[in-house]
């Protein structure tokens, strides 16, 4: 699977890529191994009926065995799923992309690009290479399950069992899900003869649709499935939104959006908390670049000003409590680049500053959506209106 957002603690790193464990894997690993330890006599007929064996199932239930084979058989699924996320990311290395990072989580491997892929026979590559690395390891397995004598029947059951798990996870992960795997791929083949955000937003659709079926059939027989199932849903809408934000804003600048200097609403250092409040109540701001001497020196919000108590804010100055860390932009980079660098920063406004360290405006979450929701109204993109707080929510 392939996203643009996804942390966790780092392990190590292999081809130059990071590997990274989300605290969730930590939970889920070990539930794995008793689920399937718990199991094992059920999933040993199964396995013995597919492929024709004989294991005995009473052995391998024996003492602590089963719950030795649990614990081997996750972590050989998982190392399944790690191999599955290289599949992805070497083939979007060779075609030039970065790979952040990969990592392991609730639902198993995530593969973070700082690019997703425009290009449609890119993205299928890109898109099939994981499904194919999950059969390649189911055929080797199931090499290594036939070499194996039936006396070996830990052995036998520990390669039956990711013969079995890692094809049928490259099926699952087939299926027209968007952004599993399967809805890449219909993306890349609607992305053929349609434009990358208008393709985004039908392969969406038909992941909502099969998250929705997903959800129900999860309801019945397993609620983990449901918890996919949302999973599946909201990444579904987080992309669309973040391809048809990246569409909206092609060859937009922040110079076209920003709030100029003539226009722009500053505060100097040396204004008291109280007359600061003030200003926000009557203007309607709550955020001022802060000045010295007509120098940018800092940023001071509302949040700032609720920090000191009432009765002080006579004796607080603006350079008391202002962020002098700026996170600040260029008035030519792209409206792109001010959306990433708020998410980065966790800040609502960004300042504008030329080559010459000038202050020439003020770029804020409101700015972008107001140029967004006016650009949509204008072009054949179909988006639902943007707000504020589901900008900030965007990765």
């Amino acid at each position: 699977m392939v996203s643009t957002g996804m942390r966790g603690i780092r392990i190590g790193s292999a081809f130059g890529i990071p590997i990274r464990l989300d605290l969730t894997f930590l939970l889920v690993l070990p539930l794995f191994a008793w689920l399937i330890g718990s199991d094992v006599a059920n999933l040993t007929v199964v396995i013995n009926d597919l492929f024709g064996t004989a294991i005995d199932g009473e052995v391998l239930t024996t003492g602590s065995m089963q719950w030795i084979l649990g614990s081997a058989a996750a972590i050989g699924l998982f190392a399944g799923v790690l191999l599955h996320e290289f599949g992805h990311s070497l083939v979007a290395m060779r075609y030039g992309y970065e790979i952040e990072s990969i990592t392991l989580w609730l639902f198993g491997g995530v593969a973070r690009f700082k690019e997703i892929p425009e290009d449609w026979k890119q993205e299928f590559a890109i898109a099939v290479a994981g499904p194919l690395v999950s059969v390649a390891i189911g055929v080797v397995s199931y090499v290594g399950f036939l070499a194996l004598p039936e006396s070996q029947g830990p052995a036998l059951f520990v390669f039956g069992y990711l013969a079995l798990m890692n094809v049928s996870l490259a099926i699952f992960n087939m299926l027209p899900g968007f952004p599993m795997d399967g809805g890449r791929v219909l993306r890349a083949l609607l992305a053929r003869t349609r434009p990358h955000a208008k393709a985004t937003q039908m392969a969406a659709e038909v992941g909502k649709v099969f998250a929705f079926l997903l959800g129900i059939f999860g309801l019945f027989f397993n609620l983990f499935l449901v918890a996919l199932a949302f999973f599946i849903y909201m990444g579904a809408s987080g992309e669309a939104q973040q391809t048809v934000l990246k569409a909206t804003f092609q060859d937009v600048v922040v110079r076209d959006i920003m709030t100029g200097s003539e226009d722009l609403d500053v505060v100097e250092e040396q204004t008291s908390v109280a007359e600061l409040l003030e200003r926000m109540f009557v203007e309607r701001h709550t955020g001022y670049p802060v000045l010295r001497n007509g120098n940018l020196v800092g940023m001071v919000t509302l949040d700032d000003a609720r920090s000191i108590r009432e009765v002080e804010r006579d004796a607080y100055r603006v350079d008391d409590i202002m962020s002098d860390e700026l996170a600040t932009i260029d008035p030519d980079a792209d409206a792109m680049d001010a959306i990433a660098l708020m998410q980065e920063r966790g800040v609502g406004r960004l300042p504008v500053v030329d080559e010459q360290g000038d202050l020439v405006g003020l770029v804020s979450r409101s700015d972008l959506v107001t140029a967004f929701n006016i650009i949509r109204s204008r072009g054949s993109l179909d988006a639902t209106p943007l707000n504020e707080a589901s900008l900030a929510q965007l990765r």
